[in-house]
Formats: structure tokens, C-alpha cells, sequence
């Protein structure tokens, strides 16, 4: 998991290339609505200003597809972190190319420059070579800081551009990988993962690659509707994974052949659909007859919730990753946020705690809590990087020597 650490990386008075996540969220008049993924790069942006580098910022933002499009534009970032850093940030107008070579040579110690949209141009999410080395001609070091764009193979990230600078990982980065790898390689017991969302299918290699690791799955959310579904519980019209209920059943007798406590909701808060809906508490278990027709489960009930809770007491370390009820609508949040209060406080007390990016990032900010050992920034990368696969943007840094 070590990878050369930008403090062993020789940075003094050169043009350093840093890869940041900068996708953040716009709302429709152009403003960032959470600048989450900008302030998690500061550190690594003031480590290598305090060493008089000189910065060439670049990251995505939305998809535009490989052509100009100008709500993707990187101005708000650049705007934000003038104000962050507290010195001016110029935005270029691309990120390639004569003009702006000529600009970044001009680059004294301690300016700080941002690339516009690196995914304007259709080289870099094809992974192009001769892109990589438009951008490799920019610096003459190269930091990755965007953990949440390591997943992909794409020019500003993959051995493209590291074969032609040195390179190392970012703090942020570091940290990402410090953590997460703790999760698979030698977590303090005991060890539970709680695990939310919609889907089966978007977590499979999550849930078999912590088979091994943990003491206990707890899960919740469009997950366990799945399994219910499997196991002959009538789940009205939640959103069940229709295609994973074989699996389910696979993964729940895995889970019994290996002792791994699986725990699924015992109740839900269930509600109709319409206008006036009515919401309810249901039993997941017999004899209760289940979700009705035309009633769908919302969020876990308090039965799941103690339960849940009494579980994540005894733990030493907690990954959790997707929220457990439709947390976006203040009536179905509850046991969002009565977990998530819960896992920030086991974190004051030195349990290990690590939130996934995503949703479950979302959903903390929503509960305003921000106490947790680490928080990814990555919602896909994480996942993959737990699901044991190996991310093309962390496989191209050197390793630590």
C-alpha cells in the first residue's frame, strides 16, 4: 500500500504537476455547493508551497464528453481556492499547449496556477499518450492528490505520465490509502463494516472481500431489501437488486460456513407512495406479513437501529459505506443519523472509524458530523480499492523506498 511520499520528493523552486479531485458539486447558477474535495488537497497544495514549489493545478469536472462545455469550467474552483489559500490562483484557459507551457514556465516559487477542465479535450479519459505528455511537459514533478479519480485509467493519472516526471502520492492520498488499507490488512478487532446503499451489484466485491476481514456485516438501506426478497419476505415496492437474489442467498450461507455475524434489519420504516403518505414501523421477520403492496421500506426501524447500535459499541474499528434509508427526505433519515451520531462519538472514544466517500460522506455532512478517523473522497475508487481491486491511478506511483 506505501507509495513515495511527496517528502521524499524534491520539490524546492521546481514546477510541480498536482492531480487533484476538484469535481465538486455546482448548483444551476455555477456556485459549489460543498467544497469538501477542495479543502481535503490543502494540506498537500500549502506542504509543497511552504517548499517554494511552484503549482500547476489540474483536475476533471463533470463529464463534457472531450469538448468545451462551459458549466464544466474549473473558474469556481479556482475562485475557491484563492480564497482558501489565501493568494491568487490564475485559471488557463486549457490545459495543453504552447501558451500555456510558455505561462507555466513564467511560474515563480510559491505561484499558483490552475488547468481549465483536463476532460475538455477527449485524450484524457482515453488514456491518450501523447496528452499524458502535453501534461508531462508542464511540470517537473508530479504529485497525485485525487484519490477519487484513481479507479480510473485515464492520462493524468496512469504510468502515461509518472514514466515521465518523478512522482509521488499526495497526502491525501497517502491518507486514503493508510486507512483503507488498514480496513483490509490489519484492522483492530473487533472489526464491523456497516454497509448501505441501493444495490448488491455495486458492492459485491466489497462484501466478499471483507468476508475474511471482519467480525460482522451489518446492512441496511436498498442492500437488505435484496436479501429479504431472497430469504421470501414480501418487500412491497422497495427497491430490490431483482438480479443479485441468488446471490444474496450465496453470500448469506458464505457468511454462516465462515462465522461472520450477518445481520439484516429486523423492522423498517415503510411508507406509501402518493401525496399523502402514511408511514408506519414493519417487523422483517415472521409472522409479520412485510412490506404491503404499494408501501416501500424508507429506513430502518428502531428495532435495527438497537440492534445496529450494540453491535458498533463493541467495535474497535467501523468502515461504513452507504446510508441505510432514503437519508435525502428529513422523514426517512433516522437511522442515517442516529448511526451516524453513533460512529462519531465511538470515534472520540479511539474506535477506528473510516466512511466511505459518496453518499456516505453526503449523508454525514447532512447530520452535520464531521468527527470520524477519515472520510474518503473517493465513492467508486473506494469501493473498487476495497473489493480488492487494483486502482490504475495508485498502481502507477513509485512505491515507498
Amino acid at each position: 500500500m506505501a507509495k513515495r511520499s511527496i517528502h521524499g520528493l524534491e520539490v524546492e523552486g521546481r514546477r510541480v504537476l498536482v492531480r487533484a479531485d476538484f469535481n465538486v458539486p455546482l448548483n444551476d447558477r455555477g456556485q459549489i455547493t460543498d467544497d469538501g474535495r477542495i479543502r481535503a488537497t490543502l494540506p498537500t497544495l500549502e506542504h509543497l508551497l511552504g517548499r517554494s514549489g511552484r503549482l500547476i493545478l489540474m483536475s476533471h469536472l463533470g463529464r463534457p464528453d472531450g469538448r468545451r462545455v462551459e458549466r464544466y469550467g474549473l473558474r469556481p474552483v479556482a475562485v475557491r481556492l484563492r480564497e482558501l489559500l489565501g493568494r491568487p490562483v490564475e485559471l488557463l484557459p486549457d490545459c495543453v499547449g504552447p501558451g500555456v507551457e510558455a505561462r507555466v514556465d513564467a511560474l515563480r516559487p510559491g505561484e499558483v496556477v490552475l488547468l481549465e477542465n483536463l476532460r475538455f479535450h477527449a485524450g484524457e479519459e482515453a488514456n491518450d499518450p501523447g496528452f499524458a505528455s502535453g501534461l508531462a511537459r508542464l511540470g517537473e514533478a508530479y504529485v497525485n492528490d485525487a484519490f477519487g479519480a484513481a479507479h480510473r485509467a485515464h492520462a493524468s493519472v496512469s504510468t502515461a505520465i509518472t514514466s515521465k516526471l518523478p512522482s509521488a502520492a499526495g497526502l491525501l492520498m497517502a491518507r486514503e490509502l493508510e486507512y483503507l488499507g488498514l480496513a483490509l490488512k490489519n484492522p483492530p478487532r473487533p472489526f464491523y463494516a456497516l454497509l448501505g446503499g441501493a444495490k448488491i451489484s455495486d458492492k459485491i466485491g466489497v462484501v466478499r472481500n471483507l468476508m475474511d476481514r471482519v467480525d460482522g456485516l451489518l446492512v441496511g438501506g436498498g442492500m437488505s431489501n435484496t436479501f429479504h426478497r431472497a430469504l421470501g419476505r414480501p418487500m412491497g415496492v422497495s427497491l430490490v437488486d431483482e438480479k443479485s437474489q441468488a446471490l444474496s442467498l450465496q453470500l448469506l450461507e458464505t457468511a454462516r460456513m465462515k462465522g461472520v455475524e450477518f445481520l439484516l434489519p429486523a423492522d423498517y420504516l415503510v411508507a406509501e407512495r402518493g401525496p399523502q403518505a402514511k408511514a408506519e414501523v414493519r417487523l422483517a421477520e415472521m409472522p409479520d406479513p412485510g412490506v404491503p403492496a404499494g408501501w416501500a421500506a424508507v429506513d430502518i426501524g428502531p428495532k435495527t437501529r438497537t440492534q445496529f447500535l450494540e453491535r458498533l459499541a463493541l467495535a474497535r474499528c467501523i468502515l461504513w459505506n452507504g446510508p441505510v434509508g432514503v437519508y435525502e427526505v428529513p422523514a426517512f433519515a433516522e437511522g442515517t443519523r442516529v448511526l451516524a451520531e453513533a460512529i462519531s462519538g465511538l470515534t472520540d472514544r479511539g474506535t477506528v472509524t473510516i466512511l466511505g466517500g459518496g453518499d456516505t460522506a453526503a449523508a454525514a455532512t447532512r447530520a452535520g458530523l464531521t468527527r470520524f478517523s477519515h472520510v474518503s473522497t473517493g465513492g467508486g475508487a473506494s469501493l473498487e480499492f476495497l473489493g480488492g481491486v487494483e486502482l490504475p491511478g495508485v498502481a502507477a506511483l513509485p512505491d515507498a523506498d
